[in-house]
């Protein structure tokens, strides 16, 4: 028996709990920045574009970054939180996502959203990635030129739930097929 079907067994005897993601998390709407806004040092910060054409599942630097005095007008992301981009030009880029995984609060604007949780934000991030959650996003996707999911429908996502250990050797596994 695999340590995954041992974990499994021993915290999920009777499968996994699915919850409503609002059940398990507070999903906060960005604002406010824009690409010219970008600079070589500052605040940390996360543009909604870089998400899908930049960054990957987990990260914990930022490429970009905001001066002080803009930083104190956007929206917070705090270490452990998921930043999504929820409008995009395609379905397939629309509720991409990436888990900060750094050690300090960064800052993202508009087009994303902030996803604070109590759960393991590499397994959400990585949950985010599968066919279980893409049908649920082309179900709340909405737009033809803009494609767009409001952080008010996500509160309606279901999300399986397993023990935080269980999620951790999840994210182990993923992790080794990724790097």
């Amino acid at each position: 028996m695999s340590e995954f079907e041992h974990l499994i067994q021993t915290y999920c005897p009777n499968g996994v709990g699915r919850l409503k993601l609002s059940s398990i998390a507070t999903i906060i709407r960005g604002n406010g920045l824009q690409k010219k806004d970008l600079k070589d040092n500052g605040i940390g910060c996360i543009h909604y574009g870089q998400i899908y054409t930049r960054y990957n599942t987990a990260i914990s630097k930022t490429i970009s970054f905001v001066d002080a005095e803009l930083a104190s007008s956007l929206k917070r992301v705090e270490p452990g939180d998921i930043v999504m981009a929820v409008t995009s030009e395609n379905i397939e880029d629309v509720c991409k996502c990436i888990a900060w995984i750094g050690d300090e609060d960064i800052v993202t604007g508009g087009h994303t959203a902030i996803i604070r949780h109590n759960q393991n934000p590499k397994y959400l991030a990585y949950w985010f990635q599968t066919e279980d959650f893409q049908k649920q996003k082309r179900s709340l996707a909405h737009g033809t030129k803009v494609i767009e999911v409001s952080p008010k429908q996500l509160e309606d996502v279901i999300v399986p739930i397993p023990p935080i250990e269980v999620q951790i050797e999840i994210v182990r596994i993923l992790d080794t097929f990724t790097a």
